[in-house]
């Protein structure tokens, strides 16, 4: 089963990334500096932050539907990333390097997989799961701390 990763849009974050702290705080976000590699995984280029890089810190909604599974959580965002489009198949080493928490769902935005998996075997377990036609697409989250980190659908 081919599949595809995806990252996050710039865009959502654009306004974000032009506001002092003050403004950000009234909107659930601030900045950070990356102060270990890796551990700052931007959703927008789906690369770690280098050590001493500043990045944005925000909460965004990657489940918007109107279902129990409604979610959003803490995401971190380089300013001026460009947005990654790995090649169908292939998973960046941003994700092969973490415990992945891999949530599968249907059509109507319910729940019908989940799986917790290393990084490096994560090819095996998309393919299962996007083999069961009742998932529409996987969300990628980092296990540990639960950020979601990128979503994959079938190439």
């Amino acid at each position: 089963m081919t599949f595809q990763i995806h990252a996050l849009s710039p865009e959502p974050f654009e306004t974000l990334l032009a506001m002092d702290d003050a403004e950000l705080s009234e909107r659930r976000a601030c900045w950070r500096t990356a102060d270990c590699e890796p551990g700052y995984p931007c959703r927008v280029s789906l690369e770690d932050a280098e050590a001493g890089e500043r990045l944005l810190l925000a909460n965004f909604e990657h489940l918007g539907e109107e279902t129990p599974y409604r979610a959003s959580h803490a995401v971190f965002v380089r300013a001026g990333a460009r947005q990654a489009r790995p090649e169908p198949g292939s998973i960046p080493d941003v994700i092969r390097r973490r415990l992945i928490s891999v949530r599968g769902f249907d059509a109507d935005w319910m729940m019908v997989a989940a799986d917790v998996v290393e990084g490096a075997n994560l090819d095996a377990t998309i393919g299962t799961m996007l083999a069961d036609p009742d998932i529409a697409e996987l969300h990628l989250h980092i296990a540990k701390p639960g950020c979601y980190l990128a979503r994959a659908t079938r190439a």
